[in-house]
């Protein structure tokens, strides 16, 4: 068994790392690791028992004296915090003052500083996380590279894609061999952190002394972090991003719309028009392109259109699933997928696939091949559905082509119905950082994550570490998104092409509403230059999105919540889940295609989705929504 250490008291570090002890990790022999570290764990008691009897005896000390001693002790809270003062402008996210932990005459780190490790020390921790297809290598990456000098913690990285992190990270755990911690991504807690113990309970870890800097930020949200058993397993990271909590948005080529001489669509008769001109206007040209579900950001174009008939929900949270589920006014889970009114939205499509304004591709390719079709030199597409067009289309590169594309607002359906989920729930991301039983010390591991959450952390990683380069705080006059005086502005924006520099949104997002919308925006910025990606889809959302959110047109229906299982109930639904989603894709797709009839078969459907167990997937995501809800 690899040893953990107690809670963190500075003697207890310092004895760890003189002795060289890697921070997380035990790559090595384990039975050798065990009898060091007993022995150093020992050792380190001992002098730690001692240390705490003479902590005591000055405590009683400082008591007896505290009346003579009080303005001494203002004047030295007043330096302390002229110091913190400092350090947080020195945006370095060392928010607490500096605490000598020494063993002996050997050398240690303070509390709350940088390096985490002491000079000459090489601590290395695994790190599981998903890689994303504009960050070419994770560890040459620049931005690695500073963190690892920063922290003095060597990264190794394994990771897994957009498609299969899941399926790589629970084989990973399953093997026995897995990595000191997951960043970025949900794994599923109930299993392996409340039921098989793999990941470690962090409630008496999360300190002042392991993580300051996220306590700042998140210690608001820390009950909600806390699992069916009471404890807390993760940390949760934050993005109250305005355009993103409106993601679905729909890209239409004006350019193409202006030479056929019609208007933008606004509802769904309108739309088929569009499309029908433009297969005439261009015969080989697609009306309609995106990925298939599962791949991109917001890039199915049925979850767009189906806005037009009801609300298209978001994936079940943390199955991570697309079993259309939703909770309705009277607070019962019900699933959209089996409603009439999916019915007729499925009807509708059929009809543009049957014009031919569908493209096959869309139901299978990945956002990678789309990429590649919507930047031929022809300009094949009339319109797309993404999160931001700068998924498909570089600013930079093919600026042309970026300027062609606007946004278009949901369409009215036959029923007046016109909606954009707001994704209301997505500010803070649940399990974004774990860690196992195999880190050998996970306040190591905690101070090494907490610098994500420090002044300047998010900016280095989304963005690159050299300051003056890729951002600048000074911003003089200039104004944020939301209006107020800019916070901070981006030198080197995101790229949608392949670069090493920095992570983007890879690992862990530390983005709160005000320093999204803190970005500084020049006031004459021209929306489609590249450094005015952040204020074209402020304004997009603005403008097309937000009128028509779940909320604001009175919805029937609206989103789940995440939801937090026991373990029991995770097993009970989550081989379920995943065979309605399949069965629900599948039919979705050949009622689309017209090989099956939608009015013939359409009861048959149901019926199938009822046998394959969907009462009971209802039935738990109900137990689950209520106990939430109740609390």
């Amino acid at each position: 068994m690899i040893k953990k250490f107690a809670k963190a008291t500075a003697l207890g570090l310092s004895a760890v790392m003189v002795l060289g002890l890697t921070a997380c990790g035990g790559n090595g022999d384990k039975k050798t690791t065990e009898k060091a570290t007993d022995k150093v764990t020992t050792e380190a008691a001992t002098e730690a028992a001692e240390t705490e009897a003479k902590t005591e005896a000055a405590k009683t000390e400082a008591a007896e004296t505290e009346a003579k001693t009080e303005a001494k002790t203002e004047a030295a809270e007043t330096e302390a915090a002229k110091t913190e003062a400092a350090t947080e402008k020195g945006g370095e996210g060392e928010t607490e003052a500096k605490t000598e932990a020494k063993a002996g005459d050997e050398a240690a780190v303070d509390l709350g500083t940088y390096p985490i490790v002491p000079e000459g020390e090489e601590l290395t921790m695994t790190v599981f996380t998903m890689s994303m297809p504009n960050v070419t290598d994770l560890a040459t990456n620049d931005f690695t590279k500073f963190l690892e000098e920063k922290t003095g913690i060597k990264i190794e990285f394994e990771t897994g894609g957009r498609d299969d992190w899941k399926d790589k990270l629970n084989m990973t755990l399953s093997s026995g061999d897995y990595p000191d911690v997951i960043l970025g991504v949900s794994p599923n807690v109930a299993k392996y952190g409340v039921k098989e113990g793999i990941f470690i309970q962090l409630d008496d870890l999360i300190n002042e002394e392991n993580c300051p800097n996220y306590l700042r930020v998140m210690g608001q949200y820390l009950d909600m972090q806390k699992q069916t058993d009471g404890h807390i397993y993760s940390l949760s990271g934050t993005n109250v991003c305005y355009h993103c909590s409106y993601g679905r948005k729909m890209w239409i080529n004006q350019h193409y719309l202006d030479e056929m001489g019609v208007d933008m669509p606004t509802t769904t008769e309108e739309f088929y028009e569009v499309c029908k001109k433009f297969l005439e206007y261009k015969p080989d040209g697609i009306a309609i392109g995106g990925a298939a579900p599962g791949y991109g950001w917001f890039a199915s174009f049925e979850d767009f259109l189906m806005g037009s008939f009801l609300l298209c929900p978001q994936k079940s949270i943390p199955l991570n699933v697309y079993d259309y589920t939703a909770v309705n006014k009277e607070g019962k889970v019900v699933c959209a997928a089996v409603d009439d009114r999916y019915k007729e939205f499925l009807k509708y499509v059929n009809s543009l696939y049957e014009l031919g304004a569908i493209y096959d591709g869309n139901f299978t390719q990945t956002q990678e091949q789309f990429k590649t079709i919507v930047n031929q030199p022809d300009e094949p597409v009339l319109c797309f559905p993404e999160g931001t067009i700068s998924d498909y289309i570089d600013s930079v590169t093919n600026n042309e082509l970026y300027r062609h594309y606007v946004t278009m607002a949901p369409l009215k359906g036959p029923d007046g119905v016109q909606l954009s989920t707001n994704f209301k729930y997505d500010g803070v991301s649940g399990d974004s950082f774990v860690i196992t039983d195999a880190c050998e010390n996970p306040e190591l591991a905690l101070r090494w994550v907490d610098f994500f959450f420090s002044p300047d952390g998010d900016l280095c990683s989304q963005y690159g570490a050299e300051e003056g380069t890729d951002w600048t705080r000074e911003v003089g006059d200039a104004k944020g998104l939301g209006g107020d005086k800019a916070l901070y502005k981006v030198l080197n924006g995101y790229s949608g092409e392949p670069q090493n520099h920095d992570w983007q949104d890879i690992g862990i997002r530390v983005a709160p509403a005000d320093y999204r919308l803190g970005q500084a925006v020049d006031a004459d910025v021209d929306p489609y230059a590249p450094e005015g990606l952040e204020k074209l889809l402020y304004d997009a959302t603005k403008e097309n999105y937000e009128p028509y959110g779940q909320d604001v047109q009175n919805s029937d229906l609206d989103i789940l919540p995440e939801l937090k299982f026991t373990d029991a109930e995770s097993q009970d639904v989550s081989t379920i889940a995943v065979e309605i989603e399949k069965m629900i894709r599948e039919s979705t797709v050949s009622f689309i295609m017209g090989t099956k009839d939608i009015d013939k078969e359409w009861d048959s459907y149901k019926d199938a989705l009822d046998k394959a167990g969907l009462p009971k997937l209802l039935e738990t995501y109900q137990t689950a929504y209520d106990r939430q809800v109740t609390k």
